[in-house]
């Protein structure tokens, strides 16, 4: 978890390249995800714009296929 947090302020920073953060099981990361919407978004700690940055799937085959996308 903290790695995940890690990269994604790395990437918002520009300390790193953006690249593609692919979450697989949409049920593991599902309380995840609506804790960063229902709590930090509501409460304006993150933007819209910073769940963009994840990319949730059930499908390994597209995970594998978004994961070797260049993000722009």
């Amino acid at each position: 978890m903290d790695e995940l947090f890690e990269a994604l302020t790395l990437s918002q920073t520009g300390k790193i390249e953006r690249f593609p953060v692919v979450l697989v099981d949409a049920e593991y990361w599902g309380g995840l995800l609506d804790w960063l919407q229902h709590h930090m978004l509501a409460e304006g700690m993150i933007s819209a714009i910073d769940l963009e940055l994840l990319t949730v799937t059930d499908n390994p085959k597209e995970a594998a296929a978004l994961a070797a996308q260049k993000t722009e």
